[in-house]
């Protein structure tokens, strides 16, 4: 499974913000839609992802105060990226090494989307469960073999 098969299924809602606007007004944006994350575009280029992570982060430095910052001042600059071709079980360790919740998925300098370890837990599951339903049904309609039918049954 592949990164893009995730975005198929999630939809192509992404939400974003400006590196210059208000942490408050991030924050409304993030408790508004009720999302984790926010990719910082500046210029038509991501430039960083302010999670729940960076404003928590924030908040304890500042005694519970957001002292006026920028998202840009609290954001992460570098964010971990893929690619929509990258494979599932390469985005797992990755996530897991940096501790990632969010992942911006970019085509060249194009964001696709951004991709949360829910949904890549999700999409594990989801692949679990209808593998363990095709093998069920496979193991219903096994065939009988022919040895067995004309064996006589012994108690």
């Amino acid at each position: 499974m592949k990164v893009s098969d995730i975005l198929r299924v999630k939809g192509g809602t992404l939400y974003t913000v400006q590196p210059q606007e208000s942490l408050e007004s991030a924050i409304a944006t993030m408790s508004q839609f009720d999302i984790g994350s926010l990719a910082v575009i500046e210029h038509g280029d991501l430039v960083g992802m302010l999670t729940f992570r960076e404003v928590i982060h924030t908040l304890a430095a500042n005694g519970g105060s957001l002292g006026g910052r920028t998202v840009r001042s609290v954001m992460d600059d570098h964010p971990m990226t893929c690619t929509p071709q990258t494979e599932l079980d390469q985005v797992r360790p990755m996530m897991l090494e940096r501790h990632t919740r969010y992942m911006p998925v970019m085509d060249n300098k194009m964001l696709m989307g951004v991709i949360s370890f829910y949904d890549v837990a999700k999409a594990v599951v989801d692949s679990q469960n209808f593998e363990n339903k095709m093998l069920k049904a496979y193991i219903r309609d096994w065939p009988e073999e022919e040895s067995t039918k004309n064996e006589p049954n012994f108690p």
